[in-house]
């Protein structure tokens, strides 16, 4: 009951937040690098040890990061390029506010957590990666439990109560995400491994070309919306 109204309200705010920046005629591209904005400022928090306001901004640079899509199909802008856009700020986003993280584990001379901070860089960038090569080979490759929101989330987490476990949870899921989409693609190329099949919520069938098909993404030209999650 309560998690009913907590989302109820959030929609209801959601929906304030869209009907003001169409009202406002703000292009979606300007909502995406402005929450590429936000994320430098989370960073500058995280560098600086400020954990909660860091929670605080990356909740508002989450808001951002939701809305520029359903602006850009409000207005009737949406483009390729926006989705190029967008995909490019969030993979910049994300290495900024984890350097922020690696800053502040410096300055506190911890650095097994920067060298896990590093890890969860690593595994970060090969999970939009792994998911945008595969889906130039087949349909789909939406596995993995730790997508961007997911990261995002445990973030905010994080920055509200404590970082240390959040950094080993992220070190670990990132790069399980990006074995479990390698394990993926191979069983779907090679009809091997049937167990990883079954974690794909959506079941596609195999392909005999390496070709994409129409609106699906290649290593060269990203779909309309971001898939590099």
């Amino acid at each position: 009951m309560i998690s009913q109204k907590i989302g109820q309200g959030a929609r209801v705010l959601l929906r304030g937040i869209v009907k003001a920046l169409v009202f406002l005629r703000i292009s979606p591209n300007h909502i995406t690098f402005l929450g590429f904005v936000m994320s430098i400022l989370t960073a500058y928090a995280f560098s600086q040890g400020r954990f909660a306001a860091a929670g605080v901004i990356l909740i508002v640079a989450g808001l951002f990061d939701m809305v520029d899509g359903i602006v850009a199909r409000m207005t009737n802008r949406e483009t390729s390029f926006g989705a190029f856009f967008d995909s490019v700020m969030d993979r910049y986003s994300d290495l900024i506010m984890y350097l922020g993280l690696i800053m502040w584990y410096g300055r506190e001379d911890r650095m097994t957590y920067v060298v896990l901070v590093g890890v969860v860089m690593i595994g970060s960038v090969l999970i939009s990666y792994t998911r945008a090569r595969a889906e130039s080979l087949i349909p789909q490759c939406k596995v993995g439990f730790l997508e961007r929101p997911e990261r995002i989330v445990l973030l905010i987490i994080g920055s509200f109560y404590y970082m240390d476990p959040i950094v080993w949870v992220l070190a670990v899921l990132s790069n399980w995400t990006v074995v479990h989409r390698i394990l993926y693609t191979r069983a779907r190329m090679t009809g091997r491994s049937a167990w990883v099949l079954a974690h794909q919520s959506e079941e596609v069938p195999d392909v005999q070309s390496p070709e994409p098909g129409p609106g699906e993404p290649d290593s060269e030209s990203p779909p309309l919306q971001d898939p590099a999650t």
